[in-house]
């Protein structure tokens, strides 16, 4: 593995600041309303979320140039679930929702996901690790 960009972030906990080490991202963290919290400011999930769309998106630019295929109108949503798990434990769950251009609705674009699914950072992380699922809209 070579390193090619290393990102640097700093936070103390779910309630309280994030921030990354250049000052780009400073943010205040706060429990969803429906775990209890206020609300105030966002959640890791959420972060992981935008961190996900945003890679899996760039991704798929990458693979679709590469199959010299058009997806400039596409775009992703990651929905990111937190999960109680036996023993007290927490896991998340992925749902990937992409929107793709009408003319790879199908197997065509199906292919395509799956290809970005091997390429995505995000995928790599978490492939066996947590469930994903690519959904085609």
């Amino acid at each position: 593995m070579k390193p090619v960009y290393t990102a640097v972030a700093t936070s103390v906990g779910r309630e309280g600041r994030s921030f990354t080490d250049d000052g780009k991202l400073d943010l205040n963290m706060a429990f969803p309303e429906s775990l209890g919290g206020n609300g105030q400011g966002t959640n890791p999930e959420q972060l992981f979320a935008a961190g996900y769309s945003a890679c899996f998106a760039s991704a798929m630019q990458l693979v679709a140039k590469q199959q010299g295929v058009d997806v400039s109108d596409a775009s992703v949503t990651a929905e990111v679930t937190l999960n109680s798990l036996d023993g007290g434990a927490f896991g998340l769950s992925v749902v990937l929702r992409a929107e793709l251009p009408e003319e790879l609705h199908g197997e065509k674009g199906k292919a395509l996901l799956e290809a970005t699914h091997q390429v995505c950072p995000y995928s790599n992380a978490t492939r066996d690790n947590i469930p994903v699922e690519i959904v085609v809209e």
